[in-house]
């Protein structure tokens, strides 16, 4: 299935693909701006404004940066949330290899 080309959609029907994507992740599994960009035909820092313009909604803490970390504005709640799914963090980092979703993009 081919994403549809962004600059045929609106920055609302953007936003809304990408919080399908993040509420499709699993609890206890994590993912990253760059994966859920790839699913939805965007770029990570799209899925990151999306998220933060209005993703309070979806389990927004399951979406990290590419190397496991969380962004600074966010980072106590995020690694909050996260420990409390039963995700296995590395100081403030997590195994994206561990509990990666999904598996063949992160």
């Amino acid at each position: 299935m081919r994403a549809p080309d962004p600059d045929e959609r609106s920055a609302l029907d953007v936003d809304e693909a990408v919080f399908d994507v993040v509420e499709a992740i699993p609890p206890g599994r994590v993912s990253t701006y760059g994966a859920i960009g790839r699913l939805v035909g965007v770029g990570p820092r799209r899925v990151a404004r999306a998220l933060s313009g209005g993703g309070a909604a979806v389990p927004w803490h399951r979406v990290l940066r590419a190397d496991g970390t969380a962004a600074e504005p966010v980072r106590v709640r995020q690694l909050e949330l996260l420990a409390g799914e039963g995700v296995p963090l590395r100081g403030s980092r997590v195994d994206l290899a561990a509990v990666g979703w999904p598996d063949e993009d992160v």
